[in-house]
């Protein structure tokens, strides 16, 4: 039986499953053909319970490619509804982590732009709100540490629009751009985009009760800073 890649199975009942995705891995099928975490995933439910032929899971929410962290999956048709629904109705959290370039003016703060995509190149600008194909992007930050020797940022972002790109275009259009964004980034180019969705929590779609899940990036490579300092 071919080998699967190895997920982090963060947790998993007869509704829910929640993995760590990692990086580089396409959240569904894409034009490049390399396996995707719905394939993976599938693949890993018909190998455990012994399926015969295909299973059942539902895509509620997807990770840019080169974003690692958490998402959940639905196992049943009335788990992907529900939790579809909760995404519509703002109930559904995201927060991320990340590293920006430089030090940011405010510690805590909300950014609110109008943002559209080019669907020829696949990225996004910040533009004018009179531009009929404009979408409103909002998230709110916190800067939980700066370090001065190499001039980046660790910064948790909660989201409260789901724009395309939003967070890397957000920042970068204030010349604080994630470090090794190979789209709008200036600095780290050649090195993994660092962009993290650490927490999701939305209420469990049968049983209502509230869920939050974490998960970390490992601090190497640029994520060292996520280290104390000693």
């Amino acid at each position: 039986m071919e080998k699967l890649p190895k997920i982090n199975i963060i947790y998993e009942d007869n509704h829910l499953l929640v993995v760590e995705k990692p990086v580089n891995i396409p959240s569904q099928e894409d034009k490049t053909g390399d396996e995707d975490m719905l394939t993976i995933i599938k693949k890993y439910l018909i190998e455990k319970y012994n399926k015969p032929g295909d299973a059942y899971l539902g895509l509620v929410h997807r990770l840019d490619r080169p974003t690692g962290g958490v998402m959940v999956f639905a196992k049943t048709s009335k788990a992907a509804s529900r939790l579809s629904e909760q995404i519509r109705e703002k109930k559904f959290e995201k927060e991320y982590l990340c590293i920006v370039d430089g030090k940011m003016e405010k510690t805590v703060d909300v950014f609110e732009d109008f943002l559209v995509k080019n669907e020829k190149n696949n990225l996004s600008r910040v533009t004018d709100k009179n531009n009929k194909n404009a979408k409103l992007a909002k998230l709110e930050y916190e800067v939980l540490k700066y370090d001065e020797k190499i001039d980046l940022s660790l910064v948790r972002v909660k989201l409260y629009t789901g724009r395309h790109h939003q967070i890397r275009v957000q920042f970068a259009s204030r010349n604080h751009s994630l470090y090794g964004d190979q789209k709008y980034g200036t600095r780290g180019r050649g090195k993994q985009l660092c962009l993290w969705a650490y927490k999701l929590s939305f209420a469990h779609p049968t049983t209502k009760e509230h869920l939050e899940f974490t998960d970390y990036p490992e601090p190497i490579g640029s994520w060292v800073i996520l280290k104390d300092e000693e």
